[in-house]
């Protein structure tokens, strides 16, 4: 889990992810900008695990990422993605639980997301424990100029 300053190649590999994890129709992905700016801000973090869930040595592409931020007693799944060649291998359940961890250590009580209706990740989400709370009716505008629903999640976290 890290903040600013990046290891030499992380925000690469952050990138990586991002340039084939994201649908293009849909507009999601971040540019290098937005995400050096959120991680300065001192509140977002971010985690990385390898082909095999564990954080990657130093060389080692990565599989998939997130980027969460903590206000007081909730942090926030900013964005999570996973390489497509690696998806239902486990990578995302075990970046959700990276995510709860550290949010946990950082004093969060409630876990929140928002997502485009129709993400497959949807069911990732639910199987974790996320239960739906909202939708902002055509909040999302893809690429197309389709606009779309967006739902947003909470699960409450129980500390050990």
């Amino acid at each position: 889990m890290s903040t600013l300053p990046l290891p030499a190649d992380d925000i690469d590999r952050i990138m990586d992810i991002m340039a084939v994890a994201f649908d293009p129709a849909f507009g999601e992905a971040w540019t290098r900008r937005q995400v050096l700016d959120a991680l300065a801000i001192g509140n977002c973090r971010y985690g990385l695990l390898d082909a095999e869930g564990l954080p990657p040595a130093e060389g080692i592409p990565a599989a998939g990422f997130f980027m969460s931020r903590t206000v007081l007693d909730e942090s926030e799944l900013l964005l999570l993605a996973v390489r497509p060649e690696m998806r239902r291998h486990g990578i995302g359940r075990k970046l959700l639980e990276l995510f709860s961890e550290d949010a946990m250590r950082h004093g969060a009580i409630r876990l929140l997301l928002e997502m485009r209706d129709g993400n497959p990740a949807e069911f990732l989400y639910r199987d974790f424990g996320f239960t739906p709370i909202g939708r902002r009716p055509q909040y999302y505008k893809g690429a197309n100029g389709q606009r779309t629903d967006a739902l947003t999640f909470e699960r409450i976290l129980t500390h050990r």
